[in-house]
């Protein structure tokens, strides 16, 4: 019955978050905001909330590893998802066909933020206000810069265009229902997911990191799926980035609750592989953003990077478990 439960979750996410992205084009399209833009903060703050619901509930039943595991995880493998979608459709060469400006200020902040995570796990006994770490309200602090500092634009045109007969009044609400409806699936896939990881009696934070962090960010994959669909290429980017970005403010508010101790002084320490994990992929990811968009012949060539993203997730995941 368990398993049933998920699958129907995970069949509804689905569903849930192809309408997100469809009202997301929507907006980027009919208002002053880029595609970058609804990607990074409206589409990304929609399909992260089943994250904030399983950290919540790892909070509850006392078990910080999952919660800090759950976001650290699902931020490498929504960026092995940008990855692999961008080596099946190679031929397309995303990373040659979007706004680079309007990305690059995301990955490099998400970069800030995988360096301030390790820098707290290594440091034991890091201070904190109100029993919160210090480092949360610095990543806060970054984070509400980051969305000052964004560019807002028109994109350039896209190569399809989506159902002209939206209004942006009906793509608003239409992008509201949606996002709820990830939420309450998304919810129900997160706490089914998390029994039967407890089931299968992994480790904590392997668990979060992988297992629970896998399929939370299913969201994710059909936003960027379906994104590719719509051919808004800097949208599909911009919600895997700032899709990493909301999952560290989802981690400030997962401190926030947990009130026996700043979170991250007592996390255990194999966090700091999966956080190293993302910085790697995060640093092929701001290359490929800032590569040269000259002509490269071979479309294995240009799809190298993305490769050894794929790669590394899998070694790394194979060395923790």
């Amino acid at each position: 019955m368990l398993y049933i439960v998920f699958l129907i979750a995970a069949v509804v996410v689905v569903y849930s978050a192809i309408y997100l992205n469809r009202f997301g084009d929507v907006i980027s399209k009919k208002s002053t905001l880029s595609g970058a833009v609804v990607g990074t903060f409206l589409i990304a703050g929609a399909t992260s909330l089943p994250e904030l619901t399983t950290s919540l509930t790892a909070v509850f039943i006392d078990n910080p590893d999952i919660a800090v595991g759950n976001m650290l995880g699902s931020n490498v493998f929504n960026l092995l998802i940008l990855a692999a979608v961008d080596l099946f459709y190679r031929k397309r060469r995303l990373f040659q066909r979007i706004d680079h400006k309007g990305n690059i200020p995301s990955a490099v902040v998400g970069l800030v933020f995988l360096v301030i995570i390790i820098t707290s796990i290594l440091i034991p006994g890091s201070r904190s206000l109100f029993n919160i770490g210090l480092e949360m309200f610095v990543i806060v602090g970054i984070y509400i810069a980051a969305v000052k500092l964004m560019p807002d634009g028109e994109d350039e045109s896209e190569e399809e265009v989506l159902e002209k007969d939206y209004s942006l009044k009906t793509g608003v609400i239409g992008f509201i229902i949606a996002a709820l409806v990830v939420f309450i699936s998304g919810s129900v896939l997160s706490v089914s997911g998390d029994q039967i990881a407890q089931v299968s009696g992994l480790d904590s934070s392997f668990v979060g990191s992988f297992f629970i962090a896998a399929s939370t960010s299913l969201p994710e994959l059909v936003a960027v799926l379906a994104a590719f669909k719509l051919a808004n290429y800097n949208m599909a980017i911009g919600s895997i980035l700032g899709s990493n970005l909301f999952n560290m403010q989802l981690l400030v508010i997962t401190d926030a609750l947990y009130r026996e101790a700043p979170i991250m002084s007592v996390v255990g320490s194999s966090h700091l592989f999966t956080a190293l994990l993302g910085i790697m992929m995060t640093l092929v990811m701001i290359y490929l953003l800032v590569r040269p968009q000259t002509s490269i012949q071979s479309h294995w060539r240009y799809a190298v990077p993305s490769l050894l993203i794929t790669v590394l997730y899998f070694v790394v995941t194979f060395a923790i478990y």
